[in-house]
């Protein structure tokens, strides 16, 4: 599970009834993508994975953290669809979430999810983002290209996952 570690001032945004729309059948799928504009479904969506293993989405300008309903997640990120002779599938689909900064291990969260609803996917994230913390500033970083060296303080990073809240 991963937990919220972003901004505090976003999680204010968190309310009652505004989570992402949760999908828990083909059916609730087919419902939701029927009334979104080419122009909507041209953007990818924000998505989480919540605890239960249900797949939440939401316009991609909305928070993780809003989506999730200020819950744990199983993975986060961002997922398009396409259309393939009447039937749905992920075109597009990464962990690309600075508020939970989930692991590329939450893959298979992000797999059962869509296969319970009988959306056509990739194997993989078709886009995966490395998240770091760094031991000495705190800060999180995205690592590019391998370098796992913190883009704030020039600190090495593990090469482990070690996202989470830091002892305050």
């Amino acid at each position: 599970m991963y937990r919220y570690v972003g901004p505090a001032e976003l999680m204010k945004l968190v309310r009652a009834g505004g989570e992402g729309r949760s999908m828990r059948s083909s059916a609730d799928f087919v419902e939701w993508v029927s009334v979104l504009t080419p122009d909507e479904l041209a953007e990818p969506f924000t998505f989480v994975i919540d605890a239960g293993g249900v797949l939440r989405l939401a316009p991609r300008r909305s928070e993780h953290v809003v989506c999730a309903g200020g819950e744990e997640v199983l993975s986060a990120g961002e997922m398009s669809f396409r259309e393939e002779s009447g039937r749905w599938a992920v075109e597009k689909v990464s962990n690309q979430s600075t508020g939970y900064c989930p692991d590329v291990i939450s893959w298979p969260a992000v797999a059962e999810a869509l296969d319970r609803i009988r959306i056509a996917r990739p194997s993989d994230f078709t886009h995966e983002v490395v998240f770091r913390r760094c031991g000495s500033c705190q800060e999180r970083n995205i690592v590019r290209e391998e370098d796992f060296v913190c883009v704030f303080c020039g600190e090495d990073l593990p090469l482990e996952w070690n996202i989470s809240e830091p002892d305050r």
